[in-house]
């Protein structure tokens, strides 16, 4: 895994907790996680992230329209 290290202001009042739940969570609605490895990034079990996620803003749905298709045929 990759590390980074970034430097936020000190009038942002984030701790390391929420950062990575940020991160995580943009990056899943992004495409580019999954929600486990989403989840594992900010360090929750997949169910405790899904909670945290909506009190962050994040959706669990997909607004792709591929996605919108797929599940679609799946259901």
């Amino acid at each position: 895994m990759k590390k980074l290290s970034i430097e936020i202001p000190d009038t942002v009042e984030l701790n390391e907790n929420e950062v990575k739940i940020i991160i995580a969570g943009k990056l899943y609605e992004q495409g580019k996680l999954s929600i486990g490895q989403a989840a594992d990034l900010a360090g929750f079990s997949k169910t405790a992230f899904i909670e945290i996620m909506g009190k962050f803003g994040f959706s669990l749905f997909s607004n792709s329209i591929k996605d919108l298709h797929h599940d679609i045929k799946n259901a």
